[in-house]
């Protein structure tokens, strides 16, 4: 029997529903209006998510989920214990539908050991690390499109409508006073910036962000604030930088994601990278110019919005791979800072009278 003979979720809605994704800011924050339509259609609905450390300290205190399992992977001869650790605190429990928006292997596994009725993953075609072996339900193969429509076609399997698609990213009212000390301190005109991914291959250059640093202060008077993680190539990178210019920068880079949060929320624009920042940056509302040479903006860039701010040397090659990602020629070389710049004007000219937004 099909998927709609078996479920009538219209007049019977699901006790209880678990998402599976566990890492990765930039999908931890495609997974939020998926929550939020849920948590729309099912009011009553306990939505549970299994997610890694770090995209957990960015949603933690989200409105639509109730509760959040936290995979702590462990490394070495241990590493099957960071399974266990979840299939034991879930032992008793019996969902009515896990969703496998994560299609890794890890995020299987953990798909396979929790009870529940209804496991939905990708088609097979999409299925990366054999997923399929895993569900018990499939969504329909489509062509590639954008990985925020890919997750909304787990709502419209189940019958539930994705609009208004909205992220609800709050900042608590401690976070507000931080937020207010810190630019209170450097001005409230910046120009947060991410120098760096958890991908060589998707990095710009130090030495042209240091040319459109400069003249995004010596022109718009925007005091840049570079913004990231600890990993060491952004240390490295934002090293180079600082080192190369005389002009005022703000370096706040660090492992606090919440800090991150509200700096790009009270920042003027944001310049990125395809990686999470770029994404939460959407999600705030706050406008961002995003540079791809590497990954398929059509795929992974700002979700409708701000799309006019995309800086793409992205070169596409007719094969294509897992998940309908096409193979690419790495053009973040071809990015210069003429280019950059073009699209900082564009963003100010077009959005500098909006009142930066921790809600979309």
């Amino acid at each position: 029997m099909s998927f709609e003979e078996n479920v009538d979720w219209r007049k019977s809605p699901p006790r209880e529903i678990c998402i599976v994704m566990l890492s990765a800011l930039g999908d931890a924050v495609h997974v939020l209006p998926i929550a939020n339509a849920l948590k729309r259609t099912w009011p009553e609905t306990r939505i549970t998510w299994v997610i890694q450390p770090v995209p957990y300290q960015l949603v933690s205190n989200h409105p639509a989920i109730d509760e959040f399992i936290v995979f702590e992977r462990k490394r070495g001869l241990l590493w099957w214990q960071s399974f266990q650790d979840v299939a034991q605190l879930l032992r008793h429990r019996q969902f009515d539908l896990i969703l496998g928006l994560q299609v890794y292997l890890k995020a299987g596994i953990l798909t396979g050991l929790i009870k529940s009725k209804i496991k939905l993953g990708f088609d097979r075609a999409r299925a990366r690390d054999m997923q399929w072996l895993f569900t018990n339900h499939q969504i329909p193969q489509h062509p590639p499109q954008h990985v925020q429509d890919q997750y909304f076609e787990f709502l419209h399997y189940l019958g539930v409508n994705p609009e208004p698609i909205n992220w609800e990213l709050h900042l608590s009212n401690i976070e507000r006073k931080q937020q207010q000390e810190f630019f209170s301190s450097i001005g409230e005109n910046t120009c947060a910036v991410v120098v760096g991914t958890s991908k060589h291959a998707k990095n710009w250059i130090a030495s042209r962000y240091v040319q459109v640093l400069e003249k995004v202060q010596g022109k718009y008077g925007l005091t840049p604030v570079i913004v990231g993680g600890p990993s060491k190539d952004e240390r490295s990178i934002a090293n180079q930088i600082i080192a190369s210019t005389r002009t005022k920068i703000i370096d706040a880079l660090g492992d606090d994601v919440r800090k991150l949060v509200w700096i790009i929320d009270g920042s003027t624009l944001l310049i990125s990278p395809d990686t999470g920042p770029l994404h939460i940056s959407h999600a705030l509302g706050t406008p961002v110019v995003g540079l791809f040479g590497h990954t398929d903006p059509s795929r992974t860039g700002p979700y409708r919005k701000f799309r006019e701010l995309i800086v793409s040397r992205f070169e596409q090659r007719p094969q294509q791979g897992h998940m309908g990602i096409r193979k690419y020629q790495n053009g973040m070389r071809g990015i210069t800072a003429e280019c950059v710049m073009e699209k900082v004007s564009l963003a100010l000219k077009r959005y500098s009278s909006n009142e930066p937004s921790s809600n979309n």
